[in-house]
């Protein structure tokens, strides 16, 4: 059985996930049961091939056994002002520590995504405080994503993303 084929993420769509987006990572137990926890970041990275989010220990838990256990990862970025979303899914996930320019692309994350919410009306203490955690407590999941779906509300979620 060949590899999955991995999705090349073009410039737009590496500036939408690396932006202002609300992120969930997925992941599934043994008994495929759900898991689910927030993204505070994300760079896309060999050259555009690889998905490289940021999440907090204490708070993935769950997620962070799943990926250890089976790799299997999913992961929707929207855009709360347009609900834009997609979504991607891997089979290779990898929990890592942080490298360099990690620690700066979450505090961008961070101040970006406080600032989207809080012109939508949403307190920015209240957005800061779902995307806060101690520096120390972060890890990277890095993975390839071989699909990729369109999910914003419409007639065509759930429709596979055009390759460039």
């Amino acid at each position: 059985m060949n590899p999955p084929q991995a999705v090349r993420i073009d410039d737009e769509l590496a500036r939408f996930i690396g932006g202002e987006v609300s992120i969930s990572v997925g992941s599934c137990d043994a008994a495929r049961l759900p898991n689910l926890t927030r993204g505070f970041g994300c760079r896309v990275c060999d050259g555009h091939e690889r998905i490289r989010i940021f999440v907090s220990r204490a708070q993935s838990r769950a997620v962070l056994a799943d990926l250890a256990t089976n790799r299997r990862i999913a992961v929707v970025f929207t855009l709360p002002a347009t609900h834009r979303t997609v979504q991607f899914k891997g089979t290779d996930a990898r929990v890592l520590s942080l490298a360099d320019g990690d620690l700066e692309c979450v505090r961008r994350y961070r101040e970006g995504f406080v600032a989207h919410l809080a012109a939508l009306g949403f307190g920015a203490d209240t957005v800061a405080h779902m995307v806060g955690c101690p520096d120390d407590e972060l890890a990277a999941i890095e993975f390839t994503p071989d699909a990729a779906f369109t999910q914003t509300p419409g007639p065509r979620a759930g429709q596979p993303l055009r390759q460039p």
